[in-house]
C-alpha cells in the first residue's frame, strides 16, 4: 500500500498557498496537512515499537514535534518539479512532498527497496529521483551547499524551480551553513533554507550552541536574504511563512530563511536519554507546544472540523501506517552479493580519432586549457568554476584563462575562497543531471576544507543511493614540490585520496596524456580527482607533446611503458616520472636496462601491467614523492609482495620523501625530497642484486 501527496498543477497549488497567506482558511490544505502530520506521528510511534521487536531497524530519529513545519513545507513545493534537500529530522517533508509509507517504512527496517537507499544507509536518509530528492547524508550541513549548487543550476538552466533545504538549529554552527548562506544571496538564488529549532543540538542547549540563542539575526547581515522567525506549531503562520519565501523564490528574488520555533517531543535518537540534561519542566512545557494537538483544538474551534471528524482522520492515518509497516515487512533484506557494487557508474569512453601527427607541441597548462575550451564548446552542460578561475586572471596557473571570455560568466566564474563551497557546488549542480561541473582548487594543500564534502559526500553518492544518484564531477588541484613551495604549496595527497572509496583520481605527467585524461574525465559520470604537477605546467624537455586532437581520448586504468627494460621495474606517476627517465636513461648507457611504468591513474590502478613487467624483471622499485609512511608506494608493494612474490628477485624497493613536511628553503627542501641521485643509487643497488 502507498500513499502519496502530490500537486498535479503549479495553478491548483498557488491559489491554495495564497488563500492561506490571505488568511483565508482551506479545507483541504488543511487536511492535507493534518494527514501528513498524523502519518509522520503515527510512523514514529511504529518505528520504535519496531526497534524494541528486533525487526531489522536498530536506530530510530523521532520526528514527534517537527511534524508541522516539515509537512507544510512539503505539500508548498511543486512535487517532481521543485527540489528537496531535508535533513534527519525532516521526514514530515518527505511525507508530504509525496514520498510513500511503504517506502520509508521499508528504509527503515534496512530493506532492498528501490528508495532512500535499499539498505545502504540509515533510516531518515531520503533520496528520491522522481521526487528530485537528492542523496542525503549523516553529516550535519552538508546538504546546504549541495542545495544551492542545484538552485545555481535551476538558474544556469533558467528554469523556475524552487529548492528546499532544512536543518536543525545545530547545523546552523557549521561553517558549510554560513557559505551556503553567503553563496545564495550573491547569486540571488530561488532557494528557502528552514532551520527546525528545537532548542537542542542532541543535548547542547541553545544557549551554549548560538551567540544570542538564534541564528535569525546573525543571517540578516547577509545583503537579500528574507529572514522569518515564526512558531512551527501555528499552522496559519507556517503556511503563510512558507508560501510567501516560495513565491519570493520562484519569481526570482532571491533566498529566504525561515527559523521555525519547534518542540523536540522526545529522545534526539532510540539510543539517547533526554532526561539526562532536560529537566521535568523542560519536558512538560515541550509536550504542551504538541503541534498536531494543538491543530488539532484549532481546528475544532474554529468550527472547520467536528471532534468525530478529527478522531475519524486519526484513525484512518493510524492504520495507513500499519498497512505500510505490514508492506514493508515483507519486503527481503538487500542480498549479500550486493553489499560491495554499484561504487562507480559504468563507463566506456568515447573512441579516440587520432588527431593532426604534425600538430604543433603543447606544454602541459596550454594543453589543459585546450582541453577544456572544447569541452565546454561541445556540450554547454560544463560549468568551469573556482578561486580565481575566471575574467582576465584565469586562475594562478592560468589553465583557465580566456575562458569566461568566450563563453560567459554563467560558465566561467569565481567562486568565494571557500574550498567546502566549491566541492558543495559541484556536487548539487550535477544533480540535475544536466551540468557537468569541472571545478578547481587553487592548490592541493588547501583541499582540507572541502575534504568533508570529497569524502563523505561526493565519493559515495553513487553507492549511497543505490545508484539512483551519480556526480559527474571533475575537481582539478594543482600539487607536488620541487617549486620551493613550502608545507602548504608543496602536498602530494594521492595517497589519502585513493583510501576513499568511490573517487577517480588521475595525475598526468606530459601535456599529451594531461589533454586526453581530462577530456576522458570530462566525460565520465563518476566524480574524478585530476591532480596536476605544478613544475610541470610549463616544463618542455620532457613534458611538451604534440597536441592531441579534439576526439583523443586515453581510458582511465592504462598504465603507461614509458621505457622497456629488463633488469628493474620503476613505477613512479606525475614529476617521478619526469626524474625517472632521466635516470634510467643515464643508466642505460651502462648497460643497466630499467623498466619504466608511468601510472597515469592512481584509481583505476592499472596493476596487470606492474605485474607483467616483475614477470619480466624480477625486481620493483617503487618512487613518489609524497612521505614514505603510508605512501602509496605501501599499497603497490603490499600488492606485488601478495600477487609476485614467486617473481621477485630481490626485496621491493621504495623511494619517498622523508616523513615530514616539505620546507621552504632549497637546501632543506632538496634534503627532503627524493633527487635524481636517490633514484640512481636505488636503482643501482636493486639492479646487482
Amino acid at each position: 500500500m502507498s500513499i502519496h501527496y502530490s500537486k498535479n498543477t503549479e495553478h491548483s497549488l498557488l491559489e491554495e498557498l495564497l488563500a492561506v497567506a490571505g488568511e483565508a482558511f482551506d479545507r483541504a490544505a488543511a487536511t492535507r496537512a493534518l494527514t501528513a502530520m498524523y502519518h509522520t506521528r503515527f510512523m514514529d510511534e511504529k518505528m520504535g515499537k519496531l526497534v524494541r521487536q528486533n525487526k531489522g531497524a536498530t536506530f530510530h530519529l523521532p520526528v514527534s514535534g517537527h511534524e508541522m513545519i516539515g509537512a507544510i513545507a512539503g505539500l508548498s513545493l511543486i512535487s517532481g518539479t521543485d527540489w528537496g534537500y531535508p535533513y534527519y529530522r525532516d521526514r514530515a517533508f518527505a511525507i508530504g512532498l509525496g514520498c510513500s509509507l511503504e517506502d520509508i517504512l521499508g528504509a527503515f527496517l534496512a530493506r532492498d527497496i528501490k528508495n532512500h537507499s535499499g539498505g545502504r544507509m540509515m533510516p531518515e536518509h531520503f533520496s528520491q529521483v522522481d521526487l528530485r530528492i537528492p542523496c542525503q547524508s549523516s553529516c550535519v550541513g552538508s546538504q546546504f551547499l549541495q542545495a544551492v549548487g542545484t538552485a545555481k543550476s535551476a538558474v544556469l538552466r533558467g528554469a523556475k524551480e524552487v529548492v528546499y533545504v532544512s536543518g536543525g538549529d545545530g547545523s546552523t554552527s557549521q561553517g558549510d551553513f554560513h557559505e551556503a548562506l553567503n553563496f545564495s544571496c550573491i547569486h540571488n538564488l530561488p532557494i528557502v533554507f528552514v532551520i527546525q529549532d528545537n532548542g537542542w543540538a542532541i543535548s547542547v542547549p541553545s544557549s551554549e550552541q548560538t551567540a544570542g540563542g538564534t541564528i535569525a539575526p546573525m543571517a540578516r547581515g547577509y545583503e537579500g536574504l528574507a529572514v522569518f522567525e515564526i512558531d512551527g506549531c501555528d499552522y496559519m503562520e507556517t503556511s503563510s511563512t512558507l508560501s510567501r519565501a516560495v513565491a519570493k523564490a520562484r519569481s526570482g528574488k532571491g533566498p529566504s530563511l525561515v527559523v521555525a520555533k519547534v518542540p523536540r517531543i522526545g529522545a534526539h535518537s532510540s539510543s539517547d536519554d533526554p532526561k539526562k540534561y532536560k529537566d521535568d519542566a523542560i519536558l512538560a512545557e515541550e509536550k504542551a507546544r504538541d503541534p498536531i494537538a494543538r491543530m488539532e483544538k484549532w481546528l475544532i474551534d474554529q468550527k472547520a472540523f467536528s471532534e468525530e471528524e478529527i478522531q475519524a482522520l486519526r484513525k484512518q492515518c493510524f492504520q495507513d501506517i500499519e498497512a505500510a509497516a505490514d508492506a514493508a515487512d515483507t519486503v527481503p533484506f538487500p542480498p549479500r552479493s550486493s553489499a560491495a557494487e554499484l561504487i562507480f557508474k559504468p563507463f566506456t569512453p568515447p573512441a579516440s580519432v587520432p588527431g593532426d601527427p604534425n600538430a604543433e607541441s603543447v606544454v602541459l597548462m596550454d594543453a589543459l586549457n585546450h582541453a577544456l575550451f572544447e569541452e565546454m564548446e561541445r556540450d554547454p552542460g560544463v560549468v568551469v568554476f573556482g578561486q580565481d578561475v575566471a575574467h582576465g586572471k584565469g586562475g594562478v596557473f592560468g589553465i583557465t584563462r580566456n575562458l569566461t571570455d568566450r563563453f560567459g560568466k554563467e560558465r566561467c566564474f569565481n567562486t568565494p575562497l571557500a574550498e567546502s563551497t566549491i566541492v558543495g557546488l559541484a556536487i548539487g549542480l550535477s544533480a540535475d543531471g544536466f551540468h557537468k561541473p569541472v571545478a578547481e582548487i587553487q592548490f592541493a594543500d588547501y583541499s582540507w576544507t572541502g575534504m568533508n564534502q570529497i569524502f563523505n559526500e561526493l565519493s559515495s553518492i553513487y553507492y549511497r543511493s543505490k545508484g539512483q544518484w551519480s556526480c559527474p564531477v571533475v575537481i582539478r588541484m594543482p600539487y607536488g614540490a620541487y617549486i620551493q613551495g613550502g608545507p602548504y604549496h608543496s602536498q602530494s595527497i594521492e595517497a589519502y585520496l585513493n583510501h576513499c572509496p568511490g573517487l577517480k583520481i588521475v595525475i598526468p605527467s606530459n601535456a599529451a596524456d594531461a589533454k586526453r585524461l581530462l577530456k576522458t574525465a570530462i566525460r565520465d559520470p563518476n566524480p574524478v580527482i585530476f591532480l596536476e604537477h605544478k613544475a610541470l605546467y610549463r616544463q618542455r624537455v620532457f613534458c611538451a607533446r604534440t597536441e592531441p586532437g579534439p576526439e583523443e581520448f586515453l581510458p582511465f586504468g592504462e598504465a603507461n611503458i614509458v621505457r622497456a627494460g629488463t633488469d628493474a621495474t620503476i613505477v613512479v606517476w606525475g614529476m617521478m616520472v619526469q626524474m625517472v627517465s632521466d635516470v634510467a636513461e643515464q643508466l642505460a648507457k651502462e648497460g643497466i636496462s630499467i623498466e619504466v611504468i608511468d601510472l597515469r591513474t592512481i584509481v583505476p590502478l592499472d596493476f596487470e601491467t606492474v605485474l607483467s613487467s616483475i614477470k619480466k624483471t624480477g625486481k620493483l622499485l617503487i618512487a613518489h614523492e609524497a612521505a614514505l609512511n603510508g605512501g602509496f608506494g605501501a599499497e603497490l608493494a603490499a600488492r606485488a609482495a601478495s600477487q609476485a612474490f614467486q617473481y621477485l628477485d630481490a626485496p621491493i624497493v621504495r623511494v619517498a620523501s622523508k616523513d615530514c613536511p616539505v620546507p621552504y628553503c632549497k637546501d632543506l627542501e632538496e634534503e627532503v625530497l627524493p633527487q635524481k641521485k636517490d633514484l640512481e643509487a636505488a636503482l643501482r643497488k636493486l639492479a646487482q642484486y
